[in-house]
């Protein structure tokens, strides 16, 4: 399993646990705040990745 897919994964269960915390404890709890949070970060890292990748593609054409 590559980076990418391991990291959507994690966003996925991460946003599976959020919706569940909320349901049992209502969305202004500290524990979903917590997990909103760690989802953020993930979130962030993904875009991040995303925007590396279409950067050195679009170095990569202006090479050839």
């Amino acid at each position: 399993m590559d980076n990418h897919s391991i990291l959507l994964e994690k966003i996925e269960n991460y946003r599976h646990e959020m919706l569940e915390l909320s349901k049992q404890y209502g969305l202004t709890s500290l524990a979903v705040i917590k997990v909103s949070k760690q989802l953020d970060d993930l979130l962030n890292e993904y875009q991040n990745a995303e925007r590396l990748q279409k950067g050195n593609y679009e170095s990569l054409s202006l090479h050839i």
